[in-house]
């Protein structure tokens, strides 16, 4: 097969650059590498395009780039387009496409550009972004856009394509601007690859956690109260409360003291911290007695304040302090979603003060205590070091010994990683942990984050051996991420069959008959004293709705009690994880609930 484009050190080039350029690299054949995909979605994106123009004549186009989904295209028509307009919009992409029109670039000035395209003001909303003299512009049959590749030879090479999803977008992503249409879509080399990843899509979409947490009665969401503010109901605050049970007293045997700083801090301490100057777009700010005021995005100062309540020698490092810290962030409307991104959550966070040398064993313990969660959920993770963003504090020299440290601590203990360049805390360098899901999608969850600058700032020390004032190195992480996030998470990997240790109830109780009722309370109550949560299905309802309710309700072991099991103190049990029966003694059931309820041990 012949070559789409060529990798030339980690540029991506297209036959026409290299054809331009007179250069020639590695080919780059139509497969599913990443290389190739980001060829192959990048045409299909501006395929997608030309059929949106053939449609509806008056689209203007703003930007069609390749993401991690896939591709999009933002655009404006006067005429509104919806999810039922994508299989008509994909029938006239394919109409297209057999035509095989070769993908052609020319150069022209920007001047030139703004000339040619000054009848759209998205075209010259994209050349304001273009900090070059000269501009490409690639040209499909009666299509053209501004854009600086990498394209296909031809549109016959694409032939495996979904549009998946409608939304609006604000121009530019800036809340202010008007709001766009946005379209996604997926593209594979090959129709086994696209019937896969639709499949998966199929499958996310029953295991959404929005759909499953309101069936569940875990959180809801309510517009009088705001966007972005999730209300846990009483089954998502049990399952949460269990979890943030089960990290305390991991915490706690690993040697952190739990601590709390407060919700809202003086901006003057948001200054030092740089936070104020780094992160001020994503913060919420307010007046106290003329002093302004910052709620915090972050816990990691309230933890600075902790540390400097007292002197502190070589001796008591590391000190590591760790909070169910809320935190507010203000996130773009258009992106909120769910659990999964929301402006107020809670982190499992922690910070460590340590000394030099033992940055080291503190990332390993890290990593190992990392471990141990994610594998007791069944996700398999990978590593991520991120290197310094363009926004950063402090100086190259300190930048580099800290992402040094972070690279040894790996390498030694032969950790395999990627690196993320550019995707470090604005503070320090860190290792991103990216876990993936029963149906092979990646997250980003925990992150350790190594900091000499907030210490330098703050004026941190400790005394070393020889009495000398030594700043001490501050670790900065989180292995959940959020609870929010992470029960989203949880939600789509088990589809809400959660594991007994979590679930928002362990036992539903179905008494047969209203003389069964006051066994069941008697149960509940035993059920309660060992820590296990359950509910009684007593409605005036047939037994078999009941039982069905119970069902639907994912919980995962019912019991039904009726006179057999009065008079003999049993308990008739259906295991909705083992889908096996059973009869036992009250006492054998209760040790058995008690057993799989305190099974994890972090």
């Amino acid at each position: 097969m012949s070559a789409i484009a060529y990798k030339i050190g980690e540029d991506i080039v297209d036959t026409q650059t290299a054809q331009e350029l007179h250069v020639e690299g590695e080919p780059i054949e139509l497969d599913n590498s990443p290389e190739s995909l980001e060829v192959l979605r990048h045409s299909t994106a501006h395929l997608m395009a030309q059929a949106i123009k053939h449609l509806y004549p008056d689209a203007e186009f703003y930007v069609g780039p390749v993401v991690k989904e896939g591709f999009y295209y933002d655009f404006k028509t006067k005429e509104k387009i919806g999810e039922e307009d994508l299989k008509k919009i994909e029938k006239e992409m394919i109409k297209i496409a057999k035509k095989k029109y070769p993908i052609e670039k020319y150069t022209i000035s920007k001047e030139e550009a703004k000339e040619k395209f000054k009848d759209d003001h998205l075209k010259q909303e994209v050349l304001k972004n273009i900090p070059s003299d000269e501009v490409s512009i690639y040209k499909q049959g009666d299509f053209e856009d501004l854009c600086r590749g990498p394209h296909l030879p031809n549109l016959g090479l694409i032939r495996n394509f979904k549009l998946t999803k409608v939304s609006g977008a604000y121009l530019g992503g800036d809340s202010k601007n008007e709001m766009l249409t946005r379209i996604y879509g997926i593209a594979f080399a090959d129709k086994e690859s696209l019937k896969k990843h639709m499949d998966m899509l199929a499958e996310a979409a029953k295991r959404d956690h929005r759909k499953i947490g309101q069936e569940m009665k875990l959180f809801t969401f309510r517009e009088e109260v705001g966007a972005g503010f999730p209300i846990w109901l009483p089954n998502g605050a049990r399952m949460r409360s269990r979890l943030e049970q089960l990290l305390f007293k991991a915490h706690r045997k690993r040697g952190y003291e739990p601590v709390r700083g407060p919700e809202m801090l003086r901006s003057d301490l948001w200054k030092v911290s740089g936070h104020y100057q780094n992160y001020g777009e994503n913060m919420y700010f307010t007046n106290i007695d003329d002093v302004e005021f910052g709620v915090k995005p972050m816990n990691c100062v309230g933890h600075i304040k902790v540390y400097e309540d007292e002197l502190h020698s070589y001796r008591d490092l590391p000190i590591k302090y760790f909070e169910y810290g809320v935190v507010h962030r203000h996130e773009a409307s258009g992106a909120l979603h769910g659990l999964f991104r929301v402006r107020e959550f809670t982190q499992d966070d922690a910070h460590i003060f340590c000394r030099a040398d033992q940055i080291e064993e503190q990332i390993i313990e890290i990593i190992d205590f990392i471990d141990k969660i994610m594998s007791t959920f069944g996700f398999e993770y990978k590593m991520m070091l991120s290197t310094k963003p363009e926004k950063a504090v402090g100086s190259d020299e300190v930048w580099e010994i800290s992402t040094n440290a972070l690279r040894a601590a790996l390498e030694r203990h032969n950790l395999s990683y990627d690196i993320d360049e550019g995707g470090g805390a604005f503070y320090g360098p860190k290792i991103d942990i990216k876990i993936t899901d029963a149906i092979g999608r990646e997250w980003q969850c925990g992150t350790v984050q190594l900091d000499f600058n907030l210490p330098e700032r703050f004026h941190l020390e400790y005394n070393a051996d020889d009495n000398e004032k030594v700043q001490p190195v501050m670790i900065h992480r989180a292995i959940l991420g959020s609870f929010e996030r992470f029960i989203g998470i949880l939600t789509e990997h088990y589809a809400g069959e959660f594991p007994m240790f979590i679930a928002p109830t362990q036992v539903a109780i179905i008494p047969i008959a209203e003389t069964h009722k006051e066994y069941a309370k008697e149960i509940q109550g035993k059920l309660i004293d060992i820590g296990a949560d359950s509910e009684i299905y007593a409605k005036n309802e047939s037994l078999n709705k009941r039982i069905r309710t119970a069902e639907k309700a994912r919980t995962p072991m019912l019991i039904i009690l009726g006179d057999e099991e009065v008079q003999n103190k049993t308990i008739a049990v259906r295991d909705r994880r083992s889908r096996e029966q059973y009869n036992l003694s009250e006492e054998e059931f209760l040790k058995l609930i008690q057993t799989k309820i305190n099974e994890v041990n972090f």
